[in-house]
């Protein structure tokens, strides 16, 4: 998920004294880069709430011996040692639970440790990220074959398949679609929202929205003068996730109370990993999203 994509790297002096443990330690048997199934999948360190998702979808959980702190579904995954936001990892902290694998959703940094990790002698599978239907069920068959589960893969990509569609077409028929702003934060007055290539961008467009935002792609500051041109209906966000925004905060923002969301107070807050997961919720975070925009409307 790309909650935070501009977080900053850590430095790669910051990691020197890692790199040089780690290469040393782990490398002797030279790099496990370019593998898609992992030769012992008892020990997998899952970085990436939707990967997590998926591992306990296909049953496969009794592999997991860590997890990152965005894989927080299902509740029974808390019990899993957490090595870290997914963007902001140490090779220290992943390597420490002796994993015999580390599958990693793309988008998983900073670089310089991601760089490490796959550079040791422990195989390194990094899953792609694409916020689409096809997306997910790519990322359900690319888990279940690293661990070795094909065929368990392909009936809950079937299943999953089924459901998205289901979801999708529940708003077909509806001709006036509310346009969304998907806010992340607000930073000294300023909005930073969702363009084109997020997941809030994808999310928006499956439950039969539009986004608001155009001509840019990833989450950026907005000015007053493109917030008011935008004209959204509504106003997405997060909930428990990030510094918290209260509705007085956001509706008070100049720029804001001039939109049309702004004159109705229109606000939809959803769990962050539920909304942007893109996993094997996705189907009905759609279908939820889709029920707040429309109402009695959608159908299903």
């Amino acid at each position: 998920m790309r909650f935070f994509p501009n977080l900053p790297a850590m430095r790669l002096s910051m990691l020197a004294p890692i790199v040089g443990l780690s290469l040393a330690a782990l490398q002797p048997a030279g790099a496990a880069e370019g593998v898609s199934v992992f030769s012992d999948p008892s020990k997998i360190a899952a970085i990436g709430g939707s990967i997590t998702e998926i591992v306990y979808a296909l049953g496969e959980e009794k592999r997991l011996v860590a997890r990152d702190s965005t894989s927080n579904y299902p509740k029974a995954a808390l019990a899993l040692p957490d090595v870290g936001y997914m963007r902001a990892l140490s090779p220290e902290g992943v390597l420490s639970v002796n994993p015999t694998g580390i599958l990693a959703l793309h988008g998983s940094g900073p670089r310089e440790a991601v760089d490490v990790l796959k550079k040791t002698s422990i195989p390194f599978i990094e899953v792609p990220e694409h916020y689409s239907h096809e997306g997910i069920l790519e990322k359900v068959r690319i888990v279940g074959k690293a661990l070795g589960v094909d065929a368990k893969a392909e009936v809950l990509a079937k299943e999953l398949d089924a459901k998205l569609t289901a979801a999708e077409k529940q708003t077909a028929s509806i001709k006036e679609r509310k346009r969304i702003l998907f806010v992340l934060s607000i930073q000294g007055g300023k909005i930073l929202a969702a363009g084109a290539e997020t997941a809030a961008d994808g999310m928006v467009k499956l439950a039969g929205g539009v986004n608001a935002v155009d001509g840019f792609s990833g989450y950026k500051q907005m000015s007053d003068e493109a917030i008011i041109t935008a004209r959204p209906d509504v106003i997405l966000m997060m909930s428990n996730a990030g510094p918290p925004v209260s509705d007085d905060e956001l509706f008070g923002n100049p720029s804001i109370a001039s939109t049309p969301a702004g004159t109705a107070r229109k606000l939809i807050r959803i769990d962050g990993g539920y909304l942007l997961g893109f996993g094997p919720r996705t189907a009905d975070a759609i279908h939820d999203l889709a029920v707040s925009l429309y109402g009695a409307q959608v159908k299903g």
